[in-house]
């Protein structure tokens, strides 16, 4: 997986894209929540849940399901969140969604169980450049220095560069002789 703080990359940076104002705080934190929200099943291990199993790591809070869930749950508190209910579900499925996706891109783990629960295979991308994170205790060593810079090369770069190109096309003036 990609470290906790990096599944906050893609809503912190549609944030970023958007209109100021369009996406509300509470609205972005809930977009935060949504994307890092799938790595609480890690506590499956301290419960004895096997890594492989369907309510293990990477199972079924890593699925297609449970971002839809997630995209129901802030479509009923969009008023809380202070936006529509569309805007508030397409927002929160989509950082939710975001957390398996990334967790594909990664060199390490079983994969993602992205079509639970109509599937129980584990689903890897074809390319793999994002480095596993290690657990907690770990973090702060060599190989969590590694993971951290492969994330700043592979996730926060790209979006930030994407961020800035489509900001600066919204800038563009409009050529009016058309």
């Amino acid at each position: 997986m990609p470290s906790i703080f990096t599944h906050a990359a893609i809503p912190l940076a549609l944030w970023c894209a958007a209109d100021r104002g369009r996406i509300s705080t509470p609205l972005l934190a809930a977009g935060v929540v949504a994307a890092m929200l799938p790595d609480a099943d890690v506590l499956a291990f301290a419960l004895h849940i096997p890594y492989a199993d369907s309510f293990g790591h990477r199972g079924a809070s890593h699925s297609i399901l449970f971002a839809a869930l997630m995209a129901v749950l802030a479509a009923l508190l969009h008023r809380r969140l202070r936006a529509t209910a569309v805007q508030a579900a397409a927002f929160a499925g989509l950082c939710a969604l975001s957390h398996p996706l990334l967790d594909a891109l990664t060199s390490g783990g079983l994969g993602v169980a992205l079509w639970w629960p109509w599937s129980g295979e584990r689903f890897f991308a074809p390319w793999r450049p994002i480095r596993v994170s290690p657990f907690a205790p770990q973090f702060f060593s060599a190989r969590g220095m590694a993971t951290v810079l492969s994330e700043l090369r592979w996730v926060w770069l790209p979006l930030a560069l994407a961020v800035i190109g489509w900001r600066a096309i919204q800038r563009a003036p409009v050529d009016s002789r058309t």
